[in-house]
């Protein structure tokens, strides 16, 4: 797909300990053990049906780094090149057919997308103040857990996050429009630090900077 919205880009809610699913624990182990990491991933959108019409799917795919608390980059190879970055102040969106750079501060751009639970908080008790929590049954090999944001209007209606073990594996992302994004990780290395310099940005030499 040409663009890669932000707001498309997860998440909790509140339960005892006791009463946690494996797909809940997974998520705990996750958030503790995984301070820094790298992954490739493809991601799925599809689009609602229009009447009359099937709907359609894009596929694309790069590769994913995170550092928490509030780093994290995603770099688009195929179909269409783009980077997307938070330094842990600003969200960098770059596109590279356009020479374009989108700008917008992390505390605006963050809140309850799915970039929330890959990078903004150290544990999952930060992320229950932002999203509800629901277990859901093992599916396709996975571990799931549900979550939807506290906020009435936000753009994200819910997101899954589907662990192997706790190793995060899948995220289905579902947006107030109907649209579907689906991301699958592939050769995930959790690592105890990356270097500073793979989350900064520096503006590509005639680009255009927008702010929002």
């Amino acid at each position: 797909m040409k663009k890669q919205s932000i707001g498309a880009w997860v998440l909790l809610g509140l339960l005892p300990l006791a009463a946690w699913a494996d797909g809940l624990q997974s998520l705990e182990q996750f958030m503790r053990t995984a301070k820094a990491g790298q992954a490739q991933f493809t991601q799925t959108v599809t689009a609602p049906a229009r009447e009359g019409e099937t709907a359609r799917s894009k596929v694309s795919s790069g590769s994913f780094e995170f550092q928490r608390p509030g780093q994290f980059k995603f770099v688009y190879a195929k179909p269409f090149e783009q980077t997307i970055v938070a330094d842990g102040n600003n969200v960098w969106l770059y596109d590279v057919d356009l020479n374009q750079v989108t700008q917008r501060r992390q505390a605006d751009a963050l809140g309850s997308t799915p970039a929330a639970v890959l990078a903004s908080a150290n544990d999952v008790g930060a992320l229950q103040k932002t999203f509800h929590l629901k277990a859901l049954p093992a599916a396709d090999g996975l571990e799931w857990v549900e979550a939807e944001p506290r906020e009435a209007d936000s753009q994200l209606k819910s997101v899954r996050v589907g662990f192997q073990g706790s190793t995060l594996a899948a995220m289905d992302i579902l947006d107030s429009f109907g649209q579907r994004s689906v991301i699958r990780f592939e050769q995930m290395q959790v690592l105890p630090s990356l270097p500073a310099v793979n989350f900064r940005f520096e503006v590509p030499a005639g680009a255009d900077i927008v702010q929002q």
